[in-house]
């Protein structure tokens, strides 16, 4: 019962992120957070860090971690696999259409439509995000780690990789 979960946990979101990995991350924090309650908002969020910070796509990182926290090497195997399924179903049977529509205004229209939502959902989890940093370390230092990592990676684009290290780091030092 518990791969079925875990199943359903991140192929759910692969079917209904549409716009990719980032897309589908309010979705799977809503099946992993308060579906299923496997992790908090506050271990989601370093879950997402730290997926962020290492290179690849970040759906299938963070799949593949919760996975094996839940069920161990079988619940990463069946997480990643619920992650990729819909995108590899999907392409397989839909290439053809894919190709010949793939220039289409109504096609790009979609794409349009669909891009607020994705950013309203995001908008969401960063407020929680921000929410949960404010009750837990005080509104200073999350002000000041907002701030400076807005300036690296705004002014003077610093890799955000190296953002969430250092901020990761400073978390270890000075908050764990």
């Amino acid at each position: 019962m518990i791969y079925w979960k875990i199943f359903l946990a991140f192929f759910i979101p692969g079917v209904l992120g549409y716009g990719g990995g980032p897309a589908s991350i309010p979705l799977v924090e809503n099946e992993v957070v308060d579906r299923y309650h496997w992790l908090s908002v506050n271990e989601f969020s370093e879950v997402l860090a730290l997926g962020n910070a290492l290179p690849g796509p970040i759906a299938t990182k963070m799949s593949g971690y919760i996975g094996y926290e839940v069920g161990g090497v079988f619940g990463a195997f069946v997480g990643v696999f619920a992650t990729i399924a819909p995108s590899l179903i999907l392409m397989i049977a839909l290439l053809a259409l894919l190709m010949k529509f793939k220039n289409s205004p109504k096609v790009k229209l979609l794409t349009n439509l669909v891009r607020p939502a994705i950013a309203v959902l995001l908008g969401i989890m960063a407020y929680d995000f921000f929410k949960d940093s404010y009750h837990g370390i005080g509104w200073l230092q999350t002000l000041a780690i907002v701030v400076v990592s807005f300036l690296l990676l705004q002014k003077w684009k610093v890799h955000p990789a190296y953002v969430i290290g250092a901020a990761l780091v400073y978390g270890a030092i000075f908050l764990g």
